[in-house]
């Protein structure tokens, strides 16, 4: 009996040194990120970046090029195409959807465990959270560019119009614009253009990285004026003006849309309370009664 418990012991220590090995090499990833010239990456990202140094190196080799191109066009749209690569996306959602699948095993345990079915739809719930976290920040950067880019536009306007260039504008309203995604855009937009690109093709970067309506026209509508040599001023008030109503057409869209969106927590929330309230009373008064009896 005592050489069966000694050996299980020995076969456990064993187990778990084995464990500490294959998880220590996890961390100590073949393959090195220079950094230096890139964007700090999110928060589940940098506390798992070995880890996602280590998985992405074989999801590299597996991931297609469509997918690639899905996910780095989604990162550029969220401003992180300077911060993560396709694979190292990718990695995070296998990391968050073993975290969460680990998760469920752990919190099921007092009860026996859980069921296979448990586990995987919190692995596939973890696996979406990225998606979802990328999605939502992609929605507010561009809801936040469409806001600010009337102001941007009259800032160019009125430089332009006292006699810069477009380029010389385009610094003015970064240097003197508040902060926000438009004014690194635009900014970025400068750094192309002092590092040797043309102006039509930090344009269409611009254009292509946003994949928004409102800048697309504002940079065919710049190009096109460029071509033909005519003033930059006459289309650029013209976009602020054309952006601005826009901004209030939306501002009446949502303020629309209120009541609709209120309507399911009036009906769930709200109204069955003020019911009960309403009828508590007479429900007493019929129990006293004896009716209801």
């Amino acid at each position: 009996m005592h050489v069966l418990l000694v050996a299980s012991l020995v076969a456990g220590a064993l187990s778990v040194a084995a464990f500490a090995v294959w998880f220590g090499r996890l961390f100590q990833p073949t393959v090195t990120d220079d950094r230096r010239y890139k964007d700090p990456p999110p928060l589940l990202w940098r506390l798992t970046w070995p880890l996602v140094l280590t998985i992405g190196e074989p999801i590299a080799q597996i991931l297609t090029e469509r997918l690639r191109d899905r996910v780095r066009s989604r990162l550029r749209r969220a401003a992180l195409d300077y911060a993560l690569s396709a694979e190292q996306f990718v990695a995070g959602q296998v990391i968050a959807a073993s975290i969460c699948a680990a998760l469920a095993g752990l919190l099921s345990l007092p009860r026996g465990g859980a069921p296979l079915w448990l586990v995987i739809a919190a692995a596939l719930l973890g696996a979406g959270l990225p998606g979802t976290w990328l999605r939502d920040r992609i929605e507010t950067r561009r809801r936040t560019l469409l806001r600010e880019l009337p102001f941007y536009l009259d800032v160019i306007t009125l430089a332009v119009e006292s006699g810069l260039n477009l380029s010389s504008a385009l610094a003015h309203a970064v240097d003197k614009g508040p902060p926000g995604p438009l004014r690194i855009e635009f900014g970025r937009v400068l750094r192309d253009i002092r590092a040797g690109r043309s102006r039509s093709e930090a344009l269409h970067d611009l254009s292509a990285r946003l994949a928004l309506p409102a800048i697309s026209s504002l940079v065919a509508a710049l190009l096109v004026a460029e071509r033909q040599g005519g003033a930059l001023g006459p289309v650029l008030r013209a976009q602020a003006e054309q952006r601005r109503s826009e901004r209030f057409l939306r501002a009446e869209k949502l303020a629309m849309e209120a009541p609709v969106k209120m309507l399911l927590p009036l009906l769930v929330f709200i109204f069955p309370c003020t019911f009960a309230m309403l009828l508590f009373p007479v429900v007493v008064r019929f129990l006293q009664e004896g009716w209801l009896r």
